[in-house]
């Protein structure tokens, strides 16, 4: 059952919050249930169950789950966004987690200017510099974050990053509390617009580590649904 396996990934975060040691045991931490490749059925039992968040990693799936949820829920985009996908994105999304260069955060504020809208957006950190994944290099983030402070319809709201998938999950503990620290750092930086408050980290096999070193955004899918459906 979905709403049982939601309820148990609920319990592995509270029980992850208890063990923190510099970060305070009550700051919450929000459950992004992961649908990609999960049908609308799927989704409506785990928001039915308390899901408010629903991750998902590509447009065009996105799009058409959004016309037939008959949900009200909280979108995230946390795949790759191409920069030509900016327009359907900024409609669909409450907050895209993967901006990963100065050119598609400015795509999105285009899009978003047309429509009236300030996008919130996280800026995706690579921090192991794997060649697979996208994000923003830790000595290039900086300059990153200036620019992106400058677009008047983006709102730049943390920071996200991917682990790589170690064989050993606690190999992925130092990443974590190294990007807990980047994070806190931005967070210190006198922005005007900024909202710096989500630090999006972990998924189905470390999200329990990431929440012990900080992490307040997991993205979960397959620990909820199941595998995925192809």
């Amino acid at each position: 059952m979905i709403a049982d396996k939601f309820h148990e990934v609920e319990a592995r975060i509270k029980e992850s919050m208890q063990r923190r040691t510099r970060v305070p045991k009550d700051a919450p931490v929000t459950l992004i249930a992961v649908t990609k490749n999960h049908d609308v059925e799927a989704m409506r039992e785990a928001i039915d169950a308390g899901a408010t968040d629903i991750g998902e990693n590509r447009i065009q799936e996105a799009k058409e789950k959004y016309e037939t949820l008959d949900r009200s829920v909280i979108w995230h985009l946390i795949g790759h966004l191409q920069t030509n996908k900016a327009k359907v994105a900024v409609k669909l999304f409450d907050l895209i987690h993967s901006v990963d260069t100065i050119h598609l955060a400015k795509e999105i504020d285009k899009e978003a200017g047309k429509i009236g809208k300030v996008q919130d957006i996280l800026v995706q950190v690579n921090l192991a510099k794997e060649e697979s994944k996208s994000g923003v290099y830790k000595e290039d983030l900086r300059e990153m974050l200036d620019l992106v402070e400058e677009l008047p319809h983006v709102r730049l709201c943390g920071l996200m990053c991917i682990a790589p998938n170690y064989e050993e999950v606690e190999d992925c503990r130092p990443l974590f509390r190294e990007m807990y620290g980047i994070y806190q750092k931005v967070k210190e930086i006198p922005y005007q617009t900024a909202n710096i408050k989500y630090l999006s980290m972990g998924m189905t096999h470390d999200y329990p580590i990431a929440v012990e070193e900080g992490a307040n955004m997991v993205r979960v899918g397959t620990a909820i649904f199941g595998p995925r459906q192809y």
